[in-house]
């Protein structure tokens, strides 16, 4: 077995354990491997180790990969996890299968007036308001929920947010808490939420999709 392969049914596990304790089925919570900073091999491996989502930040990176990957006849799900520009809309269309990083109606009219079929999108949501984050505000969520329901192809699945950076992840369990009550009260299925450090707290919380790099793939590769 491979060290990626390993690592993949490492996090399982613990994916597995989390969600016992939470009283959850692990066949609700989808492991994206986050491949960003990764040659293509690493990601070509995850995917014969049986994983078969897959994430990238950014669209530039992400595109030769996801080509080169295809062309192998290796069709992972492909998620876009960071911030999209406008101008890389057309691209990620292409590219990618599901839009974690959705934060503006300015990106999501973008979206849907370049689309050529339904996209499901998840709204990132910056709950603590770190200048530093995109996102949008919590009290803003509603009317922007409602604003981009009514667009044309887009499909809004739920919510994303990316935790502040912490030594214990129980520090960042009120931010996973709060992020499953504003789906809640939208009445949306998905919560994308938690990576490495914390996606066994993110999964006893309710996440049903975590952004695992480090955790597969070993350090970045620079």
């Amino acid at each position: 077995m491979s060290e990626i392969a390993a690592n993949i049914r490492a996090v399982r596990e613990r994916i597995r354990a989390a969600a016992d304790r939470a009283g959850r089925s692990p066949h609700d919570i989808t492991l994206v491997g986050v491949s960003k900073a990764h040659p293509v091999s690493a990601a070509a491996e995850a995917f014969r180790a049986g994983l078969r989502d897959l994430g990238e930040n950014r669209v530039q990176e992400a595109g030769a990969k996801i080509i080169a990957l295809r062309a192998a006849g290796s069709t992972p799900r492909w998620h876009l996890l960071g911030h999209l520009q406008r101008n890389k809309v057309r691209v990620a269309l292409d590219l990618f299968d599901i839009l974690h990083g959705v934060d503006s109606v300015r990106i999501a009219e973008a979206l849907s007036g370049n689309a050529r079929r339904p996209v499901p999108i998840l709204i990132e949501v910056n709950v603590t308001g770190e200048a530093t984050k995109f996102g949008v505000a919590p009290g803003d969520l509603p009317s922007t929920v409602l604003r981009l329901r009514q667009l044309p192809n887009i499909d809004v699945r739920g919510l994303m947010t990316v935790a502040p950076r912490v030594d214990n992840p129980e520090d960042v369990r009120p931010v996973f808490r709060a992020l499953r009550t504003l789906r809640d009260r939208l009445e949306l299925k998905h919560l994308s939420m938690g990576m490495s450090d914390d996606f066994e707290v993110a999964v006893e919380e309710g996440a049903t999709l975590v952004r695992v790099g480090r955790a597969i793939f070993g350090a970045p590769v620079r």
